[in-house]
């Protein structure tokens, strides 16, 4: 479980922390073509959820790592799984249902997570 653990919280820090960065830095004009939701998003929205992502990547890895406060990687995880709800809301929302493949693959993930957390941290 330990090893399944890592893998996992490592491929989806790695994402969290390359969209949550981008998310947290790039201007309107560069996130446009990767992100077409941020057009009608006010910006300090999808900033908050850029540094909501970056903080779920460090929590997810972190705490288990230290050993302090191990729970918080459960609670990042069920953190992560509720930003991937509403990246599929807006998309549902802006007729863009094609689009939820990501966002669903990354709520399993994060799900996965939650239980491996359970289970072994």
């Amino acid at each position: 479980m330990e090893i399944a653990y890592w893998i996992v919280a490592g491929l989806l820090a790695l994402f969290y922390v390359y969209a949550g960065g981008k998310k947290a830095v790039q201007s309107r004009e560069q996130l446009l073509p990767m992100m077409g939701w941020v057009d009608r998003m006010p910006m300090p929205a999808v900033r908050a959820i850029g540094v909501l992502e970056l903080l779920g990547a460090v929590g997810l890895i972190l705490p288990p790592a230290t050993g302090v406060a191990p729970w918080l990687a459960v609670a990042a995880a069920v953190g992560l799984v509720l930003v991937q709800v509403g990246g599929i809301v807006t998309h549902l929302s802006r007729g863009e249902a094609r689009l939820i493949g990501l966002n669903i693959g990354l709520l399993i993930a994060a799900a996965v997570l939650v239980w491996l957390g359970t289970v072994w941290v």
